[in-house]
């Protein structure tokens, strides 16, 4: 089992080579011979001409160390405007996905990220504003999340909600293609969605071009990374109330102390007893809640709320077209079973989060009313509409 590992570092020596031997030939160098050099050496290849470098963060890192918030902005700040080269960048990922990280390298990385981000130009308070974007992690599940998104707008919440394709082909952007809606809808249109539908969707691909010097080294590595977490903590509306998922418990509380520290009005994180990055209608689930500044551990089930459980089963959809059916008869008020309750109880929680509601058990019953009454239909209807409508 632990031959994989001479293979990562293997990786990083040939994406640094050649990265280095690239920069040599851009900015002109040449290399001269070295006639004392052993010739039984390996080949010297020269650093490439970079203004940053990450070796002193890597040492603390080695050293089995934390990084300090702003040791860590340093850091991604290098990597997200190209500064340094890409056997940097993976060794950083990669010696810190081999534990938990704390809250302050949650911290220092997203504040990077925001700072990188192409805003949404909206015109809404960020403390109004709601997103329910997760780290992924519910396989086959029918994309909770969006259909909670869709509910909470109905029922009141602004919600510029963030997501992305996903490896199993039932990514937000994928559902909500799927559902008629313009995933690939300029920054204006979806600003204008906000204001007009009280829900947008702002596909990460279009809002995070920082990234792109950093994706060649995820692919490479081929393994999650630090980079799995801050997708949803950089919404590119900047809103400050959020229900996010996360796809390991570990992480639920420095999530929870990253967003507090962030200035999220009410936050969210959520991971449930089944390993979902949902609440469940299968298990409890847990909740890391940051509110104004504080961080508080709720445990909740759906007997809770009057619901019955069901297994992961019944909410499981067996493909993109199935997922997308799954949530147009959810909003229609067709579905009555177990996937309109786990919509019910994700929606209940994003209405929390939005301050809409006092509490999950109201929250339920409002999210209830929205689906019964069309208004839920009617908002994704108009998401699918306007969508497509530009200035």
């Amino acid at each position: 089992m632990a031959e994989p590992e001479p293979k990562i570092l293997m990786e990083f020596d040939t994406v640094a080579m050649t990265e280095s031997s690239r920069s040599s030939e851009q900015h002109g160098e040449a290399a001269a011979p070295n006639p004392h050099a052993d010739p039984q050496a390996p080949p010297e290849f020269p650093r490439p001409a970079i203004s940053a470098d990450l070796t002193p963060t890597l040492k603390i890192l080695l050293a089995g160390e934390t990084l300090t918030a702003a040791q860590t902005t340093a850091a991604f700040e290098a990597m997200m405007t190209g500064q340094t080269h890409h056997g940097e960048m993976g060794a950083l990922l990669a010696l810190l996905a081999t534990r938990t990280p704390t809250a302050e390298e949650i911290l220092g990385a997203a504040q990077v990220m925001r700072a990188h981000v192409d805003a949404v130009p909206s015109t809404h308070d960020p403390a109004e504003l709601l997103d329910t974007a997760g780290t992924g992690g519910a396989p086959k599940t029918f994309n909770v999340s969006t259909a909670a998104a869709i509910v909470a707008a109905a029922a009141g919440a602004r919600v510029a909600k963030h997501g992305n394709r996903s490896r199993t082909g039932r990514g937000s952007a994928e559902v909500l293609r799927k559902l008629s809606v313009n995933v690939d809808a300029d920054r204006a249109t979806q600003a204008r969605c906000l204001d007009e539908i009280g829900v947008c969707f702002c596909f990460a691909i279009h809002h995070h071009p920082a990234t792109k010097h950093v994706m060649p080294v995820r692919l490479a590595l081929g393994f999650p990374t630090i980079f799995n977490l801050l997708g949803p903590l950089t919404n590119p509306a900047g809103a400050k109330r959020q229900l996010m998922g996360v796809y390991d418990a570990r992480f639920l509380r420095p999530i929870a102390e990253a967003l507090a520290a962030l200035g999220a009005v009410r936050a969210i994180v959520v991971h449930s007893e089944d390993g979902l990055d949902e609440i469940s209608i299968s298990a409890p689930t847990r909740l890391m809640i940051a509110d104004a500044g504080h961080v508080r551990e709720e445990r909740i089930a759906p007997s809770d709320f009057g619901l019955k459980e069901a297994p992961r089963e019944a909410v499981t959809a067996r493909d993109l077209e199935h997922a997308a059916e799954m949530i147009r008869q959810i909003v229609d008020g067709r579905e009555t079973g177990p996937a309109r309750s786990m919509t019910l109880l994700n929606a209940a929680a994003a209405l929390v989060a939005a301050g809409a509601v006092e509490d999950f058990r109201t929250g339920v019953a409002k999210a209830a009313e929205v689906i019964d009454s069309g208004a839920a239909k009617a908002t994704l209807e108009a998401l699918a509409e306007r969508s497509h409508v530009t200035a």
